[in-house]
């Protein structure tokens, strides 16, 4: 590859966002006509059944062109799920070690009991 080819490449200004599994990367990268454009790398590690791991990426390419109506959106739908779920995180359900305790009928009310809610009965006493 040509000196040029890989000027193309290389990062003007990176940040790095680590979120668990996932990883964020932004990266300000030249065109050949050296005006600048925003590359956004989410990277997300899996794990094989054999122990080994490796890593799907997703990349999204912003030009300054569409920044203004980007944003705007970004943040229009940032504050909705704030706005609608607030900042606590529960997505916990998506892990691999979560246990539910309960199950939900058709209509979302929660059906059983958790084992804190179970009276402790002898045999003795019936």
């Amino acid at each position: 590859m040509s000196d040029k080819g890989m000027m193309e490449k290389e990062e003007i200004f990176s940040k790095v966002l680590r979120a668990g599994r996932r990883t964020y990367f932004f990266d300000v990268r030249a065109t050949r006509a050296d005006d600048y454009y925003l590359t956004i790398t989410e990277s997300k590690k899996f794990t094989n059944d054999d122990g080994s791991f490796f890593y799907k990426k997703h990349k999204i390419y912003l030009y300054k062109e569409d920044f203004a109506g980007f944003n705007e959106i970004l943040q229009e739908m940032t504050d909705f799920i704030l706005n609608e779920k607030g900042e606590e995180v529960i997505s916990e359900r998506h892990q691999k070690d979560f246990k539910k305790e309960y199950e939900t009928s058709e209509n979302g009310v929660a059906q059983g009991a958790s084992p804190e809610k179970f009276t402790d009965v002898s045999f003795d006493d019936i």
